[in-house]
């Protein structure tokens, strides 16, 4: 079977509980409103870092808790320790541009770059920087994180992820994906509702910022916020007028990876100058003033 042939037949079973998973909105077994208190101490089973926060932020803080609000107000994944993304995933912390949820803060020159957008159904950030400085290895390509994992109980284990993006205050955003390379990183989180797993699928993890979240300008040294249309359906293509759906595990049967789909359209942009996000540069020590070398005056 040739590989276009392989790519156009489309498992019945497979493709139905796409169908169904986009046509019915999700049930989750908890929904949490952040507080520096509120949240349980670990919401899974297996969880190695917290939920309950506090306010005060750390370099060794262990708070699984990130939130996705603008360009200037977001947070990532990172190894509490170092290691590479796929060594770590379980056990990543928040790494955080603002303080005052008790997270770690990115340390002064992390983040280079950083476009968000905010559409109907979700909010995304793509992030330039460099991510060694959190403690992922130069020349890591990274991994996706998730709230399933292979488990259910998430990667990072317990981690929650929360927004005030669509006006309604802080909420949990239940369905998300993000990526994390020691260069690049990108994070999606969708709103609750029927379309949540559609926009924030978690089945492409081995493809990648580019090929799961293209953006028109994610460009080292431009920072801005964006309205944007809902990206298409990640890995769906209309092949000789026929819907199609692209599986991840087609490319051991030989089959191409097709290429991403075009990058939605943004509105409403905003540019901000470059700024820096996270930690404050360390302040230099006051210059010594000359009198301080001067010998004391002798004794009357």
């Amino acid at each position: 079977m040739s590989p276009s042939a392989t790519f156009l037949l489309v498992n019945a079973a497979a493709a139905a509980l796409l169908a169904a998973s986009s046509m019915v909105s999700a049930q989750y077994s908890a929904a949490y409103t952040p507080s520096p208190t509120g949240l349980p101490q670990k919401t899974e089973n297996g969880q190695t870092g917290t939920n309950r926060c506090g306010t005060e932020s750390s370099p060794t803080s262990e708070c699984q808790n990130a939130y996705l609000n603008s360009v200037t107000d977001f947070c990532l994944w990172g190894p509490p320790n170092g290691g590479a993304i796929a060594d770590t995933e379980r056990i990543e912390v928040a790494y955080c541009t603002k303080a005052g949820r008790g997270t770690r803060l990115f340390p002064p020159g992390t983040i280079t770059g950083a476009h968000f957008v905010k559409t109907p159904h979700y909010v995304q950030i793509t992030v330039t920087g460099d991510f060694t400085k959190i403690g992922i290895p130069s020349g890591d390509e990274g991994g996706e994180l998730d709230p399933h994992g292979a488990d259910g109980n998430g990667n990072p284990v317990g981690s929650l992820v929360f927004s005030n993006a669509f006006g309604q205050g802080l909420v949990q955003m239940h369905e998300w994906m993000s990526f994390m390379s020691a260069t690049d990183a990108c994070f999606r989180a969708c709103s609750d509702g029927n379309l949540a797993t559609t926009y924030c699928p978690h089945i492409y993890d081995e493809l990648g910022c580019a090929w799961n979240m293209p953006v028109n300008n994610d460009s080292p040294g431009q920072f801005e916020n964006c309205e944007g249309d809902d990206a298409q359906q990640i890995g769906v293509y209309e092949v000789n007028g026929k819907k199609s759906t692209f599986y991840q595990s087609q490319t051991l049967l030989g089959t191409p990876v097709p290429p991403a789909h075009p990058a939605p359209s943004s509105s409403n942009c905003k540019n901000l100058p470059s700024v820096e996000l996270g930690a404050p540069p360390p302040s230099a020590p006051p210059p010594s003033s000359s009198l301080d070398t001067l010998s004391p005056p002798p004794p009357p």
